[in-house]
């Protein structure tokens, strides 16, 4: 990178992550979304009927590499036992919100 570069030059990527555990009732949909606006990321939660969470963040690599890291042990009360990631194409995102359970 050279000197004139900044992070926000970076192309943007995207990874849809799946947390397992006890992640539901423990205020992790909302903890996502706030660690997501403090990252600069786009993108959304959600609670699956299955017990689990999913997001998608989107933002520069390194933001969203710190957001799927921070997934591996979420809010003080989440007990994570497996995040899955998936790489995801690009879209047009402009905040990140908490979508309903599917």
């Amino acid at each position: 990178m050279t000197s004139q570069e900044t992070l926000n030059d970076l192309p943007a990527t995207a990874i849809r992550v799946l947390i397992s555990g006890r992640v539901q009732g423990v205020g992790f949909r909302y903890s996502t979304q706030q660690k997501a606006q403090e990252l600069g990321i786009f993108g959304w939660v959600r609670n699956r009927r299955n017990g689990a969470v999913e997001a998608v963040f989107q933002g520069t690599p390194t933001s969203v590499q710190t957001a799927v890291a921070w997934c591996h042990h979420g809010p003080p009360t989440a007990e994570v036992t497996h995040v899955e990631t998936f790489r995801e194409a690009t879209q047009d995102l402009v905040q990140f919100d908490i979508r309903p359970t599917t």
